[in-house]
C-alpha cells in the first residue's frame, strides 16, 4: 500500500496544497512565494527521500508568518493521512546534522502526543526570510501531525546555515521514524495504538 496523502487547506489568509509520498526518492516541486522557504522544503524532501509537492499562496504583503505556519499545518495533516494507523514503522528517528559551522540535533517520536521542544536561537532574516517563523512552522506541523519533536540548534554563526541544518535534520530524522520494519507488527507501543 502506498503511503501518500494529498491535503488542501484554505483560509482567508492562505491557500495551501500538499502532495506527499513517504516512500519516494527525494523528488520535489515547491512553490510558496518565499524563495528561501522553498529552498528549505526542498532540502527536507531531498534528505528525507520524500516526494513532496507544496504549492502555497498567502498574504505575503503582510509578512511570511501565515504562509509558513499554514504549510506546517498542511504538512502535519498530510503525514497523519499518509501513515494511516502508524503500523509497522520505527516510530522514533533522530539526526545530528552539521552545516559548516552550525550543528543541529533533531529527534522525533511519532507517538500521537503533540510536543515541540525548541532549543537554540534563530533571529534576523536571510534572503528576505524572517527566521523567527521557523519555529511557527514546526509548531503547526506538530499540532496537526500529533508528533513530538525535539530540535536542538546547538550553535552556528551563519543564519542560512543554521536554518539549513534544522531542515536537513528534520528530513533525516523523519525518514528514519517513518521507515517500515517487518519485525514490527501493528504499532510500536504497549498500548496498541498511537
Amino acid at each position: 500500500m502506498e503511503r501518500k496523502a494529498k491535503v488542501e487547506r484554505k483560509t482567508k489568509e492562505t491557500a495551501i496544497k500538499v502532495k506527499w509520498a513517504l516512500d519516494g526518492d527525494g523528488t520535489y516541486t515547491i512553490s510558496t512565494g518565499i524563495p528561501f522557504f522553498d529552498h528549505m522544503l526542498s532540502l527536507f524532501a531531498k534528505h528525507g527521500l520524500f516526494n513532496l509537492e507544496v504549492h502555497a499562496k498567502g498574504d505575503l504583503e503582510i509578512d511570511s508568518h501565515h504562509t509558513v505556519e499554514d504549510v506546517g499545518i498542511a504538512m502535519g495533516k498530510a503525514l497523519r493521512e499518509a501513515l494511516q494507523d502508524f503500523g509497522g514503522i520505527k516510530r522514533y528517528g533522530y539526526a545530528v546534522i552539521p552545516m559548516d559551522e552550525s550543528l543541529c540535533i533533531f529527534a522525533c517520536d511519532l507517538g500521537g502526543r503533540p510536543t515541540l521542544v525548541w532549543k537554540g536561537k534563530l533571529t534576523g532574516s536571510t534572503g528576505g526570510f524572517d527566521a523567527d517563523v521557523v519555529k511557527e512552522f514546526f509548531q503547526g506541523f506538530v499540532n496537526e501531525a500529533k508528533v513530538c519533536l525535539h530540535i536542538n540548534l546547538l550553535y552556528g554563526s551563519n543564519l542560512h546555515h543554521k536554518v539549513e541544518a534544522v531542515f536537513k535534520a528534520f528530513g533525516r530524522a523523519l525518514r528514519e521514524a517513518v521507515t517500515k520494519d517487518e519485525r514490527i507488527k501493528g504499532v510500536l507501543s504497549t498500548k496498541g495504538v498511537l
